[in-house]
């Protein structure tokens, strides 16, 4: 286990503040019926932790990472579509955007990560998870 995550698990780095992030992390709990998933902010000791350890640019890459012990980090548009691959039908269907470039995939992702503030707006702090959520997010 490398930064204590299980290698049957994965953990989803994601903006603690952006609303459209913490929109998207309540919807991959509701969804993750395996129990496949941890969470953390990218502003949590973990998410720092696995940005120094992976050498990641946050100025390029600041919106959502996956992490997983055996396949390191994956980011932008092909994190999303995995995400979404291990949450099942209809939402699997979506790697089929595996067919596009990354290229143009990940400019929608960044046009839309860019924007994102401004469209869905920020918090002043972190998502604080319920006590029944507590034991799904890393700090």
């Amino acid at each position: 286990m490398i930064l204590g995550i299980p290698k049957d698990k994965k953990l989803i780095l994601f903006d603690g503040v952006c609303n459209l992030c913490n929109s998207s992390v309540q919807y991959v709990i509701k969804h993750d019926k395996r129990n496949l998933f941890f969470f953390a902010p990218l502003q949590s000791e973990t998410g720092k932790e696995i940005i120094k350890t992976y050498n990641i640019d946050t100025s390029k890459i600041d919106s959502i990472l996956l992490y997983t012990p055996e396949k390191g980090i994956n980011y932008k548009s092909t994190a999303a579509i995995k995400i979404a691959q291990k949450l099942g039908f209809p939402r699997n269907l979506l790697t089929l955007f595996f067919v596009i470039p990354p290229f143009m995939r990940n400019w929608v992702y960044d046009f839309i990560a860019k924007n994102r503030y401004k469209w869905y707006g920020k918090k002043e702090a972190c998502m604080i998870p319920t006590p029944e959520l507590k034991s799904k997010f890393l700090q």
